[in-house]
């Protein structure tokens, strides 16, 4: 049977999954309609391009969440860029209306957590258990 939980590349056995979370400029509500749907296909694309895997995403008028998994060869920082910039870059070329009510269409901040497979406390217990063997 084989472990589903973990992924494996040439040099480590990795589970990393990212709870992402970013607004437009000064919150406002224009995730609807035509740049919904279009903002959708472009995140698929920018996944596909960087090698990511959107396990699940929401677009609300004034956010948007993306739970992705990753390999390690990529941070945080550098998916959340990839996705916010990719996406500002072509919304904002396709929909005139976003260059004329936003100076840049996301604002520069975005939360992200990480999400696991294990506990934080079952790492500190199995780390602790280490020492006394």
């Amino acid at each position: 049977m084989v472990d589903t939980r973990y992924k494996r590349n040439s040099g480590s056995v990795f589970t990393l999954k990212y709870h992402f979370v970013w607004c437009p400029k000064y919150r406002r509500k224009v995730l609807l309609g035509d740049v919904k749907t279009r903002l959708e296909e472009l995140l698929q694309q920018k996944s596909v391009e960087l090698g990511i895997e959107i396990e699940a995403f929401e677009i609300m008028p004034d956010h948007v969440h993306v739970f992705v998994s990753s390999e390690p060869i990529y941070a945080p920082q550098h998916i959340a860029n990839q996705l916010k910039g990719y996406s500002s870059r072509i919304l904002r070329s396709e929909f005139p209306h976003l260059r004329s009510q936003l100076p840049s269409l996301w604002s520069r901040s975005y939360y992200v957590g990480s999400v696991g497979q294990v506990s934080e406390e079952t790492v500190q217990r199995y780390i602790e258990l280490q020492r006394k063997s």
